[in-house]
């Protein structure tokens, strides 16, 4: 899923470039560059799931960097592992609701719900588990030069250990591994939820988040952007470069504030910057359990001179946004969305 989500991504960069031709750089106060938690997984496309395990399949699936490690694959192998019964116990000692057993939990079982302990019994712990290790078994997949698909291969080291893929050159031929992946990989059809955001009613939030929706897939670009579209970044300090290239004045698209600043445009001429625009909307703060579509939702390293990033709810716990250097403006879980530790608050504009 994934993959496909990246290469409409590109697509729509494409489009971008061949809409807006070559763009003046404007320079413009940019955002500080968000410091997200990091993740290729995406957020949206997840159904048939209980609540409680919900929030920490998509941030598993956020956390890696791996393209073909989707919500719904993590949600397939749950479901085909212990049914999401927290509980659950196999006749050989694995346990809990991704089953490790005990030697394999030591290496990757950490206490990711911050409660005092590293439980393969916690969901959040298990499931932060689970993805990590298949994170690592997709990438190990992808390096290998073995035949198959990368989440096969993976998901038959996660059944029968990487070292019997290794020694086969592929899925080993056990019947219980063929089978497991094979009953994994044709389930997660009916964990994938819709792609494309619903927004219902009118209004000056709707209609927002409406118009920024229809840029879905546009690349992120430090500094670039405003009222009238995407438009090329540029580098400054931290804020432009990937592993130490700058890449933002090569790029045309949005940073985090220019996306809500164009969302908005013309209605409501909000200001450049994520701090100026809580600054301008800060009258009108909206609690976390009150929140509608179209309202903006800050984060901050400390205090209101501190916010670097700004999204815009999307409704359903979700938000759209235009994350950091290297991603496009996508639909995410607000969980997930920056480091929970640094949400500052929400404005209704």
């Amino acid at each position: 899923m994934k993959v496909l989500i990246r290469a409409a991504a590109a697509v729509a960069a494409l489009l971008v470039l061949a809409v807006t031709g070559l763009m003046a750089m404007v320079l413009v106060d940019g955002d500080a560059e968000a410091t997200e938690v990091s993740g290729g997984g995406g957020a949206g496309g997840l159904k048939g799931v209980p609540e409680e395990f919900r929030t920490w399949i998509l941030k598993a699936a956020e956390e890696c960097e791996q393209p073909e490690m989707s919500p719904a694959l993590l949600a397939a192998q749950l479901y085909q592992e212990s049914r999401f019964e927290t509980l659950a116990r196999s006749h050989v000692g694995a346990q809990g609701p991704a089953q490790f057993m005990p030697g394999t939990w030591a290496t990757w079982g950490r206490d990711s719900d911050n409660n005092g302990e590293a439980s393969p019994w916690d969901i959040g712990d298990a499931v932060m588990a689970q993805g990590r290790m298949m994170c690592s078994l997709i990438k190990q997949a992808n390096s290998s030069g073995y035949g198959g698909d990368a989440r096969s291969l993976a998901l038959a080291g996660y059944n029968a250990g990487w070292g019997a893929v290794e020694k086969y050159r592929g899925i080993p031929p056990y019947a219980e591994t063929q089978n497991y992946v094979r009953i994994i990989l044709s389930t997660m059809k009916r964990f994938e939820g819709p792609n494309r955001l619903q927004i219902e009613g009118s209004g000056s939030g709707a209609d927002a988040l409406r118009k920024a929706a229809g840029r879905l897939g546009t690349p992120y670009a430090y500094g670039g952007g405003g009222p009238g579209g995407p438009s090329l970044g540029f580098c400054t300090g931290g804020g432009g470069y990937r592993n130490g290239t700058c890449v933002a004045d090569d790029t045309v698209g949005f940073d985090c504030s220019s996306l809500v600043q164009y969302a908005y445009w013309p209605d409501l001429k909000l200001p450049r910057t994520a701090a100026a625009q809580y600054g301008a909307t800060s009258d009108r703060a909206v609690s976390r359990q009150d929140l509608k579509p179209g309202d903006l939702l800050f984060w901050s390293h400390g205090g209101s001179g501190a916010i670097y990033h700004v999204a815009l709810y999307a409704g359903d716990g979700n938000v759209l946004h235009a994350p950091r250097t290297g991603k496009t403006v996508e639909l995410v879980a607000l969980a997930t969305a920056m480091p929970d530790r640094d949400y500052y608050g929400a404005t209704r504009p």
